[in-house]
This record gives structure tokens, C-alpha cells and sequence, in this order.
């Protein structure tokens, strides 16, 4: 480059230098100066507020969740309630339904009764003779059995079923002896006839069975 373009630019730029030394830009706020203090005062007033903020919020959480947990006791309490009345309310109906489900087992037990005991009877001659061939001989025992089914379907409709002990280990809380007899087939107390059957009602007892049992041994089969 050229001395002379050199020293133009030089005498132009010191110039422009003693140009902005004497303009001083003015201040946003006359009479308003910042200093370190100044900036310390602010840093800790913030820091006040911030902690009176985190201090309140706390609080405000210490108090949401002492009103969540009043009312997950309460919502615990109403539950508890409720099941109880429900229970309560199921075992009224049931103490109330339980004598009318009582009669209809026992006609039920009348009518199997009277089946048993027409299967094991032959009938006479001369009733074999005068029986008409369109009555179907046996039309009165098949309707009887539907009785019977029907009863069942009822009965089962409302939760109650027999109780299956034939073959298992008598159970005094769903039966009682009524005899014994030797059966070397089986383990004593094991349950080898029903003379009444048992009922459950939703799992509990309903009427108790009355049964005969096995006292161990092969002997003549006499019950005691």
C-alpha cells in the first residue's frame, strides 16, 4: 500500500478517537448510578422473595396433601361402609328367603322319594293288564322328574346346590351321623350313603345332610 493512503487513514482514524472521547453517552436515569452494593442489595432481595415463595408453596403442598390423604381416609371409610351394608343386606335376604327355600327342598325330597320308590316297585299284573298303551305306561314318573329338574333349575337359579359328600370324609359341618356300617373298601368316617341330602346357599350350609358312614372293616353291613 502506498505511504501516503497510509497516512491518510491513520490522520482520519485518530480523528474519529478524539471524536468519541468527547461524547460520553448519557445515562438512562440522571442522578441513578450502579455500583456493586446496589447490585448485592437486589441479589439478596431476590433471594428473600424466592425463598418466601418456596416457603409458601411448601406449605401450600404440606396442605394439599394432608387434605388428599382426609380423603382417601374418608373415601376408605365409605368403602368399608358399603361393603358392610351389603353384606348385611345379603344376609337379611338370605335369613328371610332361607324358610321358603327350606319348603321347597323338602317337596323335592318328596317327590325323589316317591321316584325311588316307583322304580323299585313292579306293578301287579292286572295293572299291567288295564293299563291304556296311549297313557305311555310311565308318563306320571317322567313328569315327576321333570318336577324334580325343575326344582333343581330353581333352586340352582338362587345359588343353591347340593352338597356332594357320597365318598369323601365325613364333614360334621355339613353333616350329621345318622349311622354307621363296616366298609373295608373305604377309610373310616367316609361318607357311604345320604339318607337326607345337604344344601350350600352361597357357599354355607343351608340345611345340614344326614348321612352313614364307614367304620372300617368288611363286616355284614349292618348299620348301628
Amino acid at each position: 500500500m502506498d505511504e501516503s493512503i497510509k497516512q491518510a487513514l491513520l490522520s482520519r482514524f485518530r480523528a474519529y478517537l478524539d471524536t468519541a472521547d468527547g461524547e460520553g453517552e448519557p445515562p438512562d436515569h440522571p442522578g441513578e448510578t450502579a455500583d456493586l452494593y446496589s447490585l448485592f442489595v437486589e441479589v439478596a432481595g431476590l433471594r428473600s422473595e424466592v425463598r418466601t415463595e418456596s416457603r409458601l408453596v411448601k406449605e401450600a403442598l404440606d396442605q394439599f396433601r394432608g387434605v388428599f390423604d382426609t380423603l382417601q381416609a374418608s373415601h376408605a371409610n365409605v368403602q368399608q361402609e358399603l361393603d358392610r351394608a351389603r353384606a348385611e343386606t345379603s344376609d337379611q335376604a338370605r335369613a328371610a328367603l332361607r324358610p321358603l327355600l327350606l319348603d321347597v327342598i323338602d317337596v323335592r325330597d318328596r317327590l325323589a322319594a316317591a321316584l325311588k320308590l316307583a322304580a323299585g316297585t313292579r306293578p301287579r299284573w292286572h295293572e299291567r293288564l288295564l293299563r291304556r298303551p296311549e297313557s305311555g305306561g310311565e308318563a306320571w314318573q317322567e313328569g315327576l322328574r321333570m318336577t324334580v329338574r325343575r326344582i333343581d333349575q330353581v333352586l340352582l337359579d338362587r345359588r343353591v346346590v347340593a352338597a356332594q359328600l357320597l365318598g369323601r370324609p365325613f364333614d360334621p359341618l355339613l353333616a350329621r351321623v345318622v349311622g354307621t356300617a363296616p366298609d373295608g373298601a373305604v377309610a373310616e368316617g367316609t361318607v357311604i350313603e345320604e339318607v337326607r341330602a345337604g344344601f350350600l346357599c352361597d357357599d354355607q350350609v343351608l340345611r345340614t345332610a344326614e348321612v352313614i358312614v364307614s367304620k372300617g372293616g368288611a363286616g355284614t353291613g349292618e348299620r348301628s
